[in-house]
């Protein structure tokens, strides 16, 4: 092998390495840098020629991104989801109902709208709700977290790499909602079982003695015309998936019929997307379409086929290790090149969507939406330890895996 070629291998390692941990020593480098300047140094290298390197973004990938994006900047400004948060409030009557209702809108709110946005949105409102409800809070970060990563395993849009499958995989909106919706059901379940039982204290038999006026959220803050109007693209949107409409074009045009409007300047709502995702995604696909031209996807072709050929079982082990080790969305772009040629794709992709997802909640650093309720909560004094959100995850996580490996075998 020419040493260019060893040179790029190292540059794929390091960048590999550095999304997986976050950050390199003393540079002040994020995910979204490091897979951009590993992604121009490949090219620079020669190991990837420009061209084909354009040609390696998924822009179906990108645009259903950014669309999703726009309408979740829409429904939040509109105040979506303080009304949500609200509503929650007003139906918890004890502190296992408010876990239920935390977990069941964070999950199905995640399997819609993308598990990243809706933890950004949904942690501060836990935390309202626990100070005004004098609750522990930590409980119910966890359960916004797990709940988060659990629920997106059932949709296309649910998470960044349950995108990237379902564009690959092409695989209709329903049908990928109809293998994995029970399992993110069933997951929500185990959920909230494994917090009530190791929060005994917190969740004892017992009412709220706080009035429901001192936690109901002020209709003032609600734009109610501007909600309608973020209410009905989302239909649409789903309407559109269920007709069979790419998911890319129908997510764009619910994210264009929101931007046609009097009341929000475009600046307020192109400064809310998160553009540091949207170039990670594309310094990523460089990267992996490296491999591809540098011949190493045939290699690693050759060493997943037998654990492919083993098995529901093996596959989510194999996908879980990966997941952890170099994050979730680099595990699934891993695969992305030769699933096709294995003998059973859809039962692979469909393996890949479940178990990198349900990786996520193995610890506090498994998926990025973790990282966001930790952040968030730490900003508002709260701190969500390591070995706190461990406690909980590692029993959520082996279960739900199990279950989801369990259902996928008898279904497919």
């Amino acid at each position: 092998m020419p040493l260019t070629h060893w040179i790029s291998l190292t540059v794929i390692i390091l960048t590999i390495v550095g999304v997986a941990v976050g950050r390199y020593p003393f540079l002040r480098m994020n995910r979204a840098t490091i897979a951009l300047v590993g992604a121009t140094a490949l090219i620079l290298l020669g190991a990837i020629p420009l061209e084909a390197a354009y040609a390696s973004l998924d822009m179906d990938t990108l645009v259903l991104l950014f669309g999703m994006m726009i309408l979740n900047t829409n429904l939040r400004m509109a105040g979506f989801f303080r009304l949500v948060g609200g509503r929650v409030v007003a139906w918890a009557q004890t502190p296992r109902q408010l876990l239920a209702l935390i977990i069941v809108a964070a999950g199905v709110l995640s399997a819609v709208f993308l598990n990243d946005t809706i933890v950004l949105v949904f942690t501060p409102l836990a935390l309202e709700i626990c100070r005004h409800l004098r609750r522990d809070p930590i409980p119910y970060l966890l359960a916004v977290a797990t709940a988060a990563n659990i629920g997106s395993v059932a949709t296309i849009t649910g998470n960044p790499q349950n995108m990237i499958i379902g564009i690959a995989s092409g695989i209709p909106f329903l049908s990928f909602a109809g293998y994995l919706a029970p399992v993110a059901l069933l997951g929500m379940g185990i959920s909230y079982a494994v917090i009530v039982l190791l929060y005994r204290a917190e969740f004892a038999p017992e009412r709220f003695a706080v009035p429901e006026a001192d936690t109901a959220i002020n209709a003032d803050e609600i734009q109610w015309a501007f909600l309608r109007k973020g209410m009905l693209a989302t239909g649409l949107m789903l309407v559109a998936f269920v007709l069979g409409m790419a998911v890319p074009l129908a997510a764009l045009a619910a994210a264009s019929l929101l931007l046609i409007t009097r009341r929000i300047h475009p600046e307020e709502v192109f400064h809310e997307v998160d553009w540091s995702l949207l170039v990670f995604f594309s310094g990523l696909f460089i990267v992996t379409g490296a491999l591809e031209t540098l011949g190493i996807s045939q290699t690693l072709f050759t060493a997943v086929q037998p654990i492919a050929a083993g098995g529901i079982a093996a596959l989510t082990a194999v996908s879980v290790v990966l997941s952890n080790l170099i994050s979730n969305v680099p595990a699934v772009l891993l695969f992305r090149p030769f699933v096709p040629s294995l003998p059973n794709p859809e039962q692979t992709w469909l393996v890949l969507a479940m178990a990198t997802t349900l990786a996520g909640n193995l610890t506090l650093l498994g998926s990025v939406a973790n990282l966001i309720v930790a952040e968030s909560a730490r900003r508002q004094g709260v701190h969500l330890s390591f070995t706190a959100y461990l406690r909980v995850g590692v029993p959520v996580t082996l279960l739900s895996l199990l279950v989801g490996a369990l259902w996928l075998t008898f279904v497919l």
